[in-house]
């Protein structure tokens, strides 16, 4: 797939419309960040005024990771296949369509299906927003920089979501959901203007056969994710929607494997940087999720913070993120992602086994921030290089692919993370409306948090030594004959 419009990175300052595209793609990619968490603290007044019940109240939040995790996979690769810009054009039209929907509908029904067409349309976006990135700018400092930038408006994204839902739900929760629509056309408009077309590579086929099981499977699985801790991860319901998934991937995997044209390559799959840059992706995605979810109930119920009190105290690990991402990657051109990984999942883990010493008097200067200052440094050193790990080496006609894969482990792992946490502390009593309650299951649930961060920090150290390997090999004849020429 080649570009029509040349977009060169090679010159050492960037011109008006580089930086055009850069920050057209990263208010996208923060806009769906803003929408994962954005609705949160709207969700009681939601319920009051639509009289929903606890069920489909939860399908609110649900129904976005639904569509946005189940389909990210077919998103990246639908905008290797049939154009990045495309793709990206018509999923931000579809998001601030069901923006403006979500903000102005009185069904409950079709609340949760703006928001399931929202989270689909973010699958889309992402994947495509990433792909542009790193086939605009050149392999190297220059990639390295602009994905760095794009990262803190993807981690800013979230935690300034919880901000703005304190914020707007104070004048109505409709906002909540309007907010994000006329910034996306704004960037609509951007984008048509700046973002280069492509042209599809002829004779390029379609796997209609993959791209039905793999959606389905995918759905079905972050489905029975997020529905097992209410209903029961031993339920007959949660059991038969995990085989069925299972069934439909494994078909996905024979139909990719035979596949003249397959949605998957599954060759990807065998490079270590992405391995690992997937896993540890879902692993440090999981543990804060899971731990956001435990220390937003402790403010709350334990210490009497209001919502916006709460959304507040997470501001600093945000602000640490805004300010160190966009500075952080001459450190990852001096050290490598590997390294950079490592010191920021470290952060994490020394930031959650912090947080097991708090109690019902502890106060947020000493017992909380603390935790959310490593946060901040954590995602600031991990994310961006996690992004940039998964899509170096890869070719630019599967950048969309690696982009759409790294996101679905993150969207997975959060949707898993924060499961198994929700179920540790429901079994050790902590969703009682007691903060006694709240804390009995507060250090079980911490714990586990804790655990998953330090499996994160297995496949970190599995990166270091891999590096560590490839850098003993020896170099080949023929290589060193070339340097010396």
């Amino acid at each position: 797939m080649s570009s029509s419009v040349s977009l060169s990175t090679t010159a050492t300052r960037w011109d008006a419309r580089l930086w055009g595209v850069l920050l057209t793609v990263s208010i996208v990619i923060g806009l769906d960040a803003l929408d994962v968490s954005m609705v949160g603290v709207a969700l009681p007044a939601i319920q009051a005024d639509l009289g929903l019940s606890t069920n489909a109240l939860q399908w609110v939040v649900s129904g976005y990771v639904l569509g946005y995790g189940g389909l990210l996979l077919l998103g990246g690769r639908t905008a290797d296949l049939l154009g990045r810009r495309r793709v990206f054009l018509v999923a931000v039209a579809v998001f601030a369509l069901a923006s403006l929907l979500g903000g102005l509908v009185d069904d409950g029904a079709l609340l949760i299906a703006s928001r399931f067409i929202k989270g689909l349309a973010a699958a889309f976006t992402a994947p495509a927003a990433l792909s542009i990135i790193t086939t605009t700018f050149q392999e190297g400092p220059a990639r390295n920089k602009a994905i760095s930038i794009f990262a803190v408006f993807g981690a800013s994204g979230y935690s300034a979501g919880l901000v703005f839902s304190g914020l707007l739900t104070e004048v109505g929760w409709r906002w909540t959901f309007l907010l994000p629509a006329p910034i996306a056309l704004v960037a609509l408009v951007a984008a048509w203007k700046l973002i280069p077309s492509y042209r599809r590579e002829e004779g390029k086929g379609y796997d209609f056969p993959g791209a039905i099981t793999g959606a389905a499977g995918s759905l079905l699985l972050v489905f029975g994710v997020v529905e097992a801790p209410e209903i029961g991860w031993a339920a007959p319901r949660t059991l038969i929607t995990f085989l069925v998934a299972a069934a439909l991937l494994v078909t996905f995997v024979v139909i990719e494997k035979r596949s003249s044209h397959p949605l998957l390559r599954l060759g990807i799959l065998k490079s270590g940087p992405l391995a690992r840059a997937n896993l540890g992706g879902a692993l440090f995605f999981g543990a804060y999720i899971g731990f956001q979810f435990v220390v937003m109930l402790y403010l709350q119920r334990v210490l009497g913070w209001s919502a916006l009190q709460t959304a507040l105290g997470f501001l600093p690990a945000a602000l640490i993120v805004a300010f160190g991402s966009p500075r952080i990657e001459p450190l990852i051109d001096r050290v490598g992602t590997p390294r950079t990984i490592f010191a920021g999942v470290v952060a994490h883990v020394l930031g959650y086994a912090l947080f097991l010493r708090v109690d019902e008097h502890s106060g947020y200067a000493a017992f909380v921030l603390p935790s959310m200052i490593l946060l901040g440094i954590g995602f600031t050193l991990a994310f961006s290089s996690l992004n940039i790990q998964a899509t170096a080496g890869i070719s630019d006609s599967e950048q969309g692919l690696a982009g759409g894969l790294l996101n679905t482990s993150l969207q997975v792992g959060g949707a898993i993370g924060l499961a198994v946490v929700t179920a540790v502390l429901t079994a050790n009593g902590g969703r009682e409306a007691s903060p006694t309650a709240l804390l009995t299951g507060l250090t079980p649930a911490l714990s586990v948090v804790t655990g998953i961060a330090v499996l994160g920090l297995l496949i970190a150290i599995s990166g270091l030594a891999a590096r560590k390997q490839k850098a003993e090999e020896p170099v080949p004849e023929a290589d060193l004959l070339a340097l010396a020429d």
